[in-house]
């Protein structure tokens, strides 16, 4: 499934806080100032750029850490390994036991026009601005898309009644896990995932390390069970990159660069 979203659609869903600590402004009245010139900005671009989802709903089963999706695709997924860290997997959100709609995973990514990365280059603080706004319209994609799976494409919460305040603080049931973030920190996932979804139709291009441009891109998961939530993977040992490079079908030396961060 392919969406196309306008600006305007997707004004409402901005999560301002992040837009603020990606400028590095704590003040009330320079926040407010900011948001009224990015607010401008945003109508300025109406009609002139858009953001774009993909979506996909795929039955889903679990063979120890690794989830399955369709066809016998896999999707690696790391565990916890830290005391205390309560050694949670993101399989451990998906039954095996084929229960909807806990046997079935969302795979998705969300975009913008290239354009608002590549067409301010003559304005050093216009192309910050603009950056910084495409950012939040693609994750502003993946709340608005969310919201339509939990409610309509999926289901899972036809009855939801949150506000977007409610939304932006994640009051609703399920978690979509972005790859590169704690919880699914290999960001070469990605080409997992653009098996599934084939990522170009919404103009995203994978590079070396599976990083996406226009790097206002998001991709993830949806899982839909009730006590999925976000944590940390922290670090792994050695016998766990030899286990996930196993399973990834991959060198332990090309893991070892796409997880440093946890070793």
């Amino acid at each position: 499934m392919r969406l196309t979203y306008d600006i305007s659609q997707l004004s409402a869903y901005i999560n301002w806080p992040y837009f603020f600590y990606a400028w590095q402004v704590r003040e009330p009245a320079e926040k407010e100032r900011l948001r009224r010139e990015a607010e401008a900005a945003l109508q300025q671009l109406e009609g002139r750029y858009r953001a774009y989802a993909l979506f996909l709903l795929f039955d889903a089963d679990t063979d120890g850490d690794d989830i399955l999706v369709g066809a016998g695709k896999r999707i690696p997924c790391l565990r916890q390994q830290e005391k205390g860290s309560g050694y949670q997997c993101l399989s451990d959100f998906v039954s095996p036991r084929h229960e909807f709609p806990f046997s079935q995973i969302g795979v998705f990514a969300t975009s913008v026009d290239h354009g608002l990365e590549a067409d301010f280059d003559g304005d050093a603080y216009q192309k910050m601005m603009m950056q910084l706004l495409a950012d939040r319209l693609a994750e502003a994609a993946a709340e608005r898309l969310h919201e339509q799976v939990r409610k309509s494409f999926w289901g899972y919460a036809k009855d939801e009644q949150l506000s977007i305040p409610e939304m932006l603080v994640e009051k609703f049931q399920g978690i979509r896990p972005a790859v590169g973030y704690p919880s699914l920190p290999d960001t070469s996932l990605n080409f997992v995932l653009d098996e599934l979804l084939d990522m170009k139709q919404i103009g995203i291009r994978l590079t070396e390390s599976g990083a996406m441009k226009p790097h206002a891109s998001v991709s993830g998961l949806m899982l839909a069970h009730p006590q999925a939530h976000y944590f940390n993977i922290g670090k792994i040992g050695e016998d766990q990159l030899r286990d996930y490079a196993c399973r990834r079908g991959l060198p332990v030396e090309i893991c070892r660069k796409f997880l440093a961060a946890n070793l």
